[in-house]
């Protein structure tokens, strides 16, 4: 399985975002955050993992990137497709890249677009980012949701790479029961799930969540307790795990010794449902036929929560599977699907899966589970 991308990707990534700047007559497009400068230069490290450094790129009108980023990352980015690198001795308590950003931003001419709609972020401090403003001299705008309209479609070699990464995690799946069984604590199912993972081949595990008990589990994100698994419990495992930078998010749910009637048949509405929503999530669908389609299996209602959502680069992006999102499906558009039911008061059961929007019916990514509740 090949890793990065050729620079044909990201050569038709730039002239796709140049096409929409130059419709709302943007001048450049400065990017924070470390999937969108991921999308447009493959510049994937972990080093993004501490906040005492900012990290620019700048997207022309026209002409290739410019990257205004701390000396530490000046070689790695050289191994990408970008050529023009500046740098700064970071981290500078009086400028930090504050000067070299604003005038390259002059350099290149504005107005300036900046992401601002929703799940952006901007990775600066505020006080940096009006002392960019006042600097550059330009004028900055929101860019109109250009990169994300963008990252919402997968190309074909992106979609590769997250069935990849979902194969690895079904892989590990297969063997949850060598790990779990009566006695074993729940924070040793977490831990030993990873190493699996990392074992069947994900560079990382940036997500585990999950729960155990005999009539479900209150919520879908704690982390594991000391709990120690009991015979008639069932056992959810939910992994966000990373290949090449891209995001697998699916969950599996296991008895544990037997499986009573209402876990059963709690796992087979959840069959049910995640099949309604494959069924329904065809391009030209909404997110909300796709949400109708599983709530009215589950029972949901507006305030169950989202039904699943977009993936990709990251573990949860663009869409929500809501009453609420009308967002407009299109092929290549990469989903979980995520129903839910209650078992008991207070107590659930929840299933997700990953597929892909295609022309016709939509492909599978992860190998959907059978209506059988699996016993270990």
């Amino acid at each position: 399985m090949r890793r990065g991308f050729a620079p044909a990707e990201f050569k038709a990534r730039l002239r796709a975002a140049q096409a929409g700047m130059a419709e709302i007559g943007l001048g450049a497009l400065l990017l924070t955050t470390e999937p969108e400068i991921r999308y447009f230069t493959g510049y994937l490290t972990r080093f993004w993992e501490s906040p005492s450094r900012p990290w620019f790129l700048i997207l022309p009108a026209s002409g290739d990137p410019v990257a205004v980023i701390p000396t530490i990352g000046a070689a790695l980015m050289g191994r990408t497709w970008v050529r023009d690198i500046r740098t700064w001795a970071a981290p500078d308590p009086e400028d930090d890249g504050v000067s070299l950003l604003a005038e390259t931003l002059r350099e290149i001419g504005g107005p300036v677009g900046v992401p601002s709609g929703p799940e952006s972020h901007l990775r600066m401090p505020l006080a940096e980012f009006e002392r960019v403003k006042r600097a550059s001299g330009l004028v900055f705008r929101d860019e109109a949701g250009i990169v994300a309209g963008l990252r919402a479609i997968k190309s074909e070699a992106e979609i590769v790479k997250i069935a990849h990464i979902c194969d690895i995690a079904g892989r590990a799946f297969d063997r949850v029961g060598e790990i779990a069984e009566p006695g074993v604590p729940l924070s040793a199912v977490f831990r030993d799930f990873q190493r699996l993972l990392l074992e069947k081949g994900a560079d990382w595990v940036s997500y585990i969540a999950g729960g155990a008990g005999p009539m479900g589990y209150a919520d879908v994100i704690s982390p594991a307790g000391e709990t120690h698994l009991a015979a008639g419990d069932v056992l959810m495992l939910d992994t966000g795990a990373v290949w090449d930078g891209y995001f697998c998010d699916y969950d599996r749910n296991f008895a544990i010794g037997h499986a009573t009637a209402e876990q059963s048949a709690a796992h087979a509405r959840l069959i049910e449902a995640t099949e309604a929503g494959e069924e329904a999530a065809r391009a030209g669908a909404t997110a909300f036929d796709v949400w109708q389609a599983m709530a009215r299996i589950t029972g949901a209602d507006e305030r169950s929560g989202r039904l699943g959502h977009g993936l990709g680069m990251q573990l949860t992006e663009g869409l929500s599977l809501t009453a609420k999102d009308h967002t407009v499906l299109r092929p290549g558009m990469v989903i979980t699907l995520e129903p839910g039911v209650e078992v008991a008061p207070g107590m659930i059961m929840v299933h997700e899966e990953n597929i892909v929007i295609r022309y016709g019916r939509a492909q599978r990514l992860s190998r959907f589970a059978p209506p059988n509740l699996p016993v270990i």
